[in-house]
């Protein structure tokens, strides 16, 4: 049995920003075509502001910038924020970036769009944390904005392990990604989540392993929550393909769940 080191994978910005640099054009088309179908803001800016909490490795961060859009960002990672400001850097971009707490954040100016993706959102481990998040969220953002969060629901009558893989590489750099959840706890509400990394670093092989446990939410407890927060209207329902033109509706049908909610 191979043996795997035990590392935070947001302390190895440059292997995450790999496994998941494959959707940055899709997502950063859909939140362009989001801001323009779901926005109803009263004045459109020149350059629309952006704010994306949980930045890590600033891909999105520069996707966005060069796409015109005045970005703000913050993560909890001094590594992950360093990776990020040498990226802009290198590319000669400029974004406000700073350190700060999904649950726990303010700002001066108010955003237009605001967006979190891939299950992010879900190391908020209390329904508290979780209606933080939102408030500090609706806080942060002007009237008619929009907020995209982007979670996987879970199934609690599913008793098997689920299992995701990505084989992705660049610049010399290779990298094979196993993420392995486990059935969700319903009573908890909280699964077990373990990514295995295989990483072949010009030639070098590196194994590393890192496990975490996320909070749960099946479609009525993600609506429940959405209640919590009169602040934002749920305007629409998508899946991870980031496809505007097929909307969903949240529900269990759906688990890879993309919402849309706009500030009141």
């Amino acid at each position: 049995m191979p043996r795997y080191e035990a590392i935070d994978w947001y302390a190895t910005p440059l292997y995450y920003d790999i496994v998941f640099e494959e959707d940055t054009k899709k997502e950063g088309d859909f939140i362009e075509q989001a801001l323009a179908r779901f926005g109803k803001l009263e004045r459109r800016r020149a350059r629309p502001r952006l704010l994306e909490p949980a930045c890590g490795s600033g891909r999105l961060v520069a996707e966005m910038t060069r796409r015109g859009f005045d970005v703000t960002g913050f993560d909890r990672s001094d590594v992950m924020l360093d990776f990020a400001r040498e990226r802009l850097a290198k590319a000669r971009l400029r974004a406000r970036l700073g350190k700060g707490l999904l649950e726990e954040f303010s700002f001066r100016g108010k955003f237009d769009v605001a967006h979190c993706f891939v299950s992010t959102f879900k190391y908020l481990s209390t329904e508290k944390a979780a209606r933080d998040h939102l408030r500090c969220m609706a806080r942060a953002l002007r009237p008619g904005g929009i907020y995209l969060l982007g979670f996987h629901l879970s199934d609690y009558s599913w008793p098997f392990c689920q299992h995701e893989r990505w084989v992705c590489g660049r610049d010399g750099v290779k990298v094979v990604c196993n993420i392995r959840s486990w059935p969700p706890e319903r009573a908890r509400r909280r699964e077990r989540c373990r990514a295995r990394m295989v990483i072949d670093d010009q030639g070098v092989e590196k194994r590393a392993e890192t496990n975490w446990w996320f909070r749960t939410y099946d479609a009525s407890e993600a609506r429940r929550l959405l209640r919590a927060v009169p602040q934002f209207e749920h305007v629409a329902t998508y899946d991870f393909c980031y496809d505007w033109t097929r909307p969903r509706n949240l529900d269990m049908t759906l688990l890879d769940t993309l919402l849309i909610l706009r500030r009141r």
